[in-house]
């Protein structure tokens, strides 16, 4: 099987079994939403620099002189790269996601919020993925993301 789809399909499981002990743990009200998320954050930080020890310093297999920014020629990244590293991926996905995916879940059910949230960063990836990055726009990706839509309607209405 494709790898890519294999690691798509360990991050779902991982996502869907984490997000079950999160609001587990937030139904006791022994902890908060935010503490949550940065509880998760803190364990994963140390977890992540290991694995970009392993990866980038000792197998090399991607490039490790990013943070030489704008000297390419040490193999550093350009500053438009990094601000959308830091300001995408860090702030917008790593951080005010997440506080409000996990506040949202402090509120409503599991079943309720994972798909809503899983349904709509799909949706919105296909779409900007086509209008940014010019990524093709195909009938079956529009008729997917309309079911998938459709679907999370259908799984959240009353």
């Amino acid at each position: 099987m494709n790898p890519a789809i294999l690691l798509a399909i360990g991050a779902g499981l991982a996502w869907g079994v984490g997000e079950v002990f999160t609001k587990s743990v937030l139904h006791s009200k022994q902890i908060g939403p935010i503490t949550a998320i940065t509880i998760r954050s803190t364990v994963a930080i140390p977890i992540l620099w290991a694995v970009y020890y392993i990866v980038v310093v000792r197998l090399q297999k991607e490039p490790g002189n990013w943070w030489r920014i704008g000297d390419a020629s040490a193999g550093g990244a350009d500053l438009a790269t990094i601000l959308k590293i830091t300001l995408g991926s860090g702030i917008i996905a790593g951080a005010i996601a997440m506080i409000c995916f996990y506040s949202a879940l402090n509120l409503e059910a599991v079943s309720k919020i994972k798909p809503i949230a899983f349904c709509l960063a799909p949706a919105v990836g296909v779409l900007l993925g086509w209008l940014i990055l010019k990524e093709p726009m195909t009938i079956k990706k529009g008729i997917g993301i309309a079911m998938v839509l459709s679907g999370v309607v259908v799984l959240t209405g009353k």
